[in-house]
Parts: structure tokens; C-alpha cells; sequence
């Protein structure tokens, strides 16, 4: 039988986890106003830091109480000082069910030798977040980007609880609704679902990370781009825009422009509709094809953001092969770049399905799916 080649093509055919598209409106002129040149330290530069952090604010519902601060080194950097700065006061519960979970398992344990329970599910399942010990300092991603599930809330989550909760969110912020009240430390970078530029990475802490950090000494050393006490005060220069080390201007002005597009399209609660649209009809496709299915196995968990699947044909042989053959041809075709599943992660494909990805490109990728698997498997 004749394999049929899609008519249409999306507008919009990059569907990276990171960095992710942009946001449809971008234009390159739209950041002339960033003062390039300029000193991040003039009044210029401090003015466009502290409207990053309180824009972001905004969007994301962030209490007034919280800190938010911009840092080096993605929120890989972020959650690093985090760690870094913070545990060691009390046991670690240590959480992950993907690779960047498991990287921070490897920080706590194998790095600073802290006192740590280790939780680890595979990928596709999630660990019983109930079941932690939360007088304990409780480290965890909400939304693992290489498996594609999530946190469905954060309920079991108690509020006495004794110790902090450090929370990887970089996937998740500006597409999940994050309950603040339940998270101590909040981390993430702006090139994922605002689709910024990379190398920035942003700390939001609760009033309670702030007096963790204003107590406890860490028996380590510290870099100094980590350090955010002086004299056993919080440098709060740091959450008003003073930064560790230089930005990039340009980064900043980028950021600030998808921060307008968010508000643009409802916010919070837009950004949300628009990646659950996005995901809805990755599902739709899914329910109507026997040959894929998702990762992630509870759909309660399942992330609306990164989606990852994978094939279920009886007659592929070698699935990493396969996966990588057609994410090859969609490529090719310049109709889904960059859907390959992440390196560690179980053969497959990651469609982004973030709020800067229209709905209308989704749908008119998924054809070119079914096309490419059909192509490959009568190969």
C-alpha cells in the first residue's frame, strides 16, 4: 500500500526539551532596548534585572515573602547552590525518577556525603512522594524532562514540616501550576518553557530556605558564585538584581519579551491552557495508534511539557534504531527537529509541548509521524 505524504507542514517545526522555541511573537528588533555595553551595575542594568525578577513574579504567582533571584549556570547552577549551600543540617531524601533526578542524587551522596534516603523509580513511573520523610530535607524534580512525568501535586506535601523541600522546576514553571506554599527552594532556567536564551538560571526561596540559610554553615567550602550569606545575612543584593557574576544584557532583554508575550496570552493560566492543548493532541494521536503509547504510565503524571514516547510495534527490532531513524527523517523533512529521547532515557522520541509551541504545529507534525513510522517499519 502507498505510503501518503502530509500536504501541510508546521509553521514552526522545532519541538526541542531545551532550549525550546521561542515564543511565536519573537522578533530580533524587539531587543534594541537592551543596554548593551552598559555596566549590569548602572542603574540601567539594575532596573532590567529587577524587572526580570518581579515580572516573573507576577506570572508565576510568586508570594511577596519569597526571594527571587537571577544566578549562574542555568538552573543546573541554581540548584546546585541550593544543595550546596542549604543540606547537611538535616538527613537528605533523596528523589528521582529520571536522569536529572539522579544527577542530584549523585551531588548529595557521592559529592558532599550527606546523611541521604535514596527513592529512585524508573522511567515512565514516579516514586510515592507520600511515602518521604519530610522533616528531612527533601530533594526532587516536579516534572523529570527525560521521562516525561510529573508531579500530579503537591498535596502530600505537609506544611509543618521540618525540613525544606528543594524543588528542580525548570520544566515545569510557566506550564504547571507549582504550589508554593509547599515548596522551599524553586529552581529554573529561562531557556525552557519561556523559550530564553541559556546560562541563566533563577532561585526563588520561601521565607524558610531564607532562615535555613541565615543558620546553618555548610563544612564545605564554597565557590564564590555560590555564596549568598555575608556575615550570616542573606545578601540580599542578589534578589534585587545585584548578580553573583556578569549577565548577558542581551539574555535579560529576551527574557523580559517573553515575559510580556506571557501576560499577552492570559499568563499563568494561558501558558497552561496552551501546553495542555498541546499535549492533549499529542494523546489524541496516541489513543488513536497502536504503535505508540506514552512513556509515563499513570496519565495523572504524565507532563504536559516534555512528552515522551515510545514504540510498541512487535515487529521493530532494535528500538533505538528504529526511534533514531525516525526522528532522522522528520528532520529531514524539516517538520520536527531535535525529538530524539534524551541520552539516557529508553529509546523513543521528546515532543516539547510548552506554551510557545502553537497547537496548530503539533497537529500538523503528527501526520508526518505516522508517515515516518510507516516508511521506517515497511523499510
Amino acid at each position: 500500500m502507498a505510503i501518503t505524504t502530509p500536504a501541510t507542514r508546521p509553521a514552526n517545526p522545532r519541538f526541542s526539551s531545551g532550549p525550546c522555541a521561542k515564543p511565536p511573537t519573537f522578533d530580533l528588533n524587539n531587543l534594541s532596548d537592551a543596554p548593551l555595553g552598559r555596566s549590569h551595575r548602572a542603574a540601567v542594568g539594575k532596573a532590567k534585572l529587577l524587572e526580570a525578577i518581579e515580572t516573573t513574579r507576577e506570572v508565576l504567582g510568586v508570594p511577596a515573602d519569597y526571594k527571587i533571584g537571577i544566578v549562574p549556570a542555568s538552573d543546573t547552577g541554581a540548584y546546585e547552590m541550593a544543595m550546596w549551600t542549604m543540606l547537611g543540617a538535616r538527613p537528605a531524601e533523596m528523589v528521582a525518577w529520571e536522569s536529572f533526578g539522579a544527577g542530584w542524587i549523585t551531588d548529595v551522596v557521592k559529592q558532599l556525603k550527606i546523611e541521604a534516603t535514596v527513592h529512585e523509580a524508573p522511567y515512565g513511573e514516579i516514586v510515592d512522594m507520600a511515602a518521604l520523610n519530610y522533616d528531612h530535607d527533601v530533594c526532587f524534580t516536579w516534572n523529570g524532562t527525560t521521562s516525561g512525568v510529573r508531579v500530579a501535586s503537591g498535596d502530600v506535601i505537609p506544611a509543618n514540616r521540618a525540613g525544606l523541600t528543594l524543588c528542580d522546576a525548570t520544566s515545569a514553571t510557566f506550564a504547571m501550576d507549582l504550589p508554593w506554599d509547599k515548596l522551599d527552594v524553586t529552581t529554573f532556567s529561562w531557556q525552557k518553557v519561556l523559550g530564553g536564551e541559556a546560562a541563566h538560571g533563577m532561585l526563588i526561596l520561601s521565607p524558610r530556605a531564607v532562615e535555613r540559610l541565615e543558620n546553618h554553615t555548610p563544612p564545605w567550602p564554597l565557590p564564590k558564585i555560590f555564596r549568598l550569606t555575608k556575615g550570616g545575612k542573606l545578601n540580599d543584593g542578589i534578589f534585587r538584581g545585584e548578580t553573583i557574576n556578569t549577565p548577558s544584557m542581551l539574555c535579560v532583554e529576551d527574557y523580559l519579551q517573553a515575559l510580556a508575550w506571557a501576560k499577552s496570552v492570559g499568563g499563568l493560566k494561558g501558558l497552561i491552557a496552551r501546553a495542555d492543548g498541546n499535549a492533549k493532541a499529542i494523546a489524541d494521536f496516541v489513543a488513536a495508534h497502536d504503535w505508540i503509547d506514552h512513556l509515563a504510565v499513570d496519565p495523572a503524571t504524565r507532563s504536559n511539557t516534555s512528552v515522551c514516547l515510545k514504540f510498541t510495534d512487535d515487529r521493530i527490532t532494535d528500538g533505538a534504531a528504529f526511534a533514531k531513524a525516525v526522528a532522522k527523517r522528520l528532520a529531514d523533512e524539516n517538520v520536527a527537529l531535535d525529538i530524539g529521547a534524551y541520552r539516557d532515557a529508553p529509546p523513543g522520541l521528546r515532543i516539547w509541548c510548552g506554551g510557545t509551541v502553537e497547537t496548530s504545529d503539533i497537529e500538523a507534525m503528527l501526520p508526518w509521524l505516522a508517515w515516518a513510522f510507516e516508511t521506517e517499519i515497511s523499510a
